[in-house]
């Protein structure tokens, strides 16, 4: 497989913030900002890998600025790391007040895509590789990462086992 630049991923969506995208505070949903993330996220990989995805891991998002009804909300994302099926995405917002001109990065996250071929089964992708500053730091810090990933996804597992499927988990 050839590899790709980073950049060649690079999906860009831009939105209004209207009043049914906001709670009680006329601030946007944590929720829906986490669903503008995957889907960016997607089509990054997606266009990336040419093939269908899945979300595999979010690893955080962390909200550092809010965004108010009526402004903007523009992410921006691009594949930073490969692996075998999988692919690190870097997803960035930022709110923007139209009258003003202010702008502020409202959030910053990094996902793991896998592709996926015509049965459902993980897909062999790419390889990328940064050709800017901040990609080569990006791709730089990516395997750590990875490794945290797989460590807090074994204490996910191992509390999956502690709470199983019985409902209620919480006993009187």
């Amino acid at each position: 497989m050839d590899k790709k630049p980073c950049k060649q991923s690079l999906t860009v969506k831009t939105s209004h913030v209207l009043p049914p995208d906001t709670n009680v505070h006329g601030t946007l949903f944590g929720g829906k900002l986490m669903a503008y993330i995957d889907d960016v996220s997607s089509i990054a990989a997606s266009r990336h890998a040419r093939k269908a995805v899945v979300t595999a891991s979010t690893d955080s998002v962390d909200f550092l600025n809010p965004v108010h009804e009526g402004d903007t909300i523009c992410l921006e994302g691009f594949v930073t790391y490969t692996h075998k099926t999988s692919m690190e995405v870097f997803v960035k917002a930022v709110t923007e007040n139209l009258i003003t001109g202010r702008r502020d990065i409202c959030a910053t996250a990094f996902l793991t895509m896998v592709a996926i071929d015509e049965n459902n089964k993980p897909s062999s992708v790419p390889h990328v590789y940064p050709e800017t500053e901040e990609e080569k730091w990006l791709h730089e810090g990516a395997e750590k990462r990875a490794a945290h990933r797989k460590e807090r996804k074994s204490e996910s597992k191992d509390m999956a086992e502690k709470f199983g499927t019985d409902l209620p988990w919480f006993r009187a």
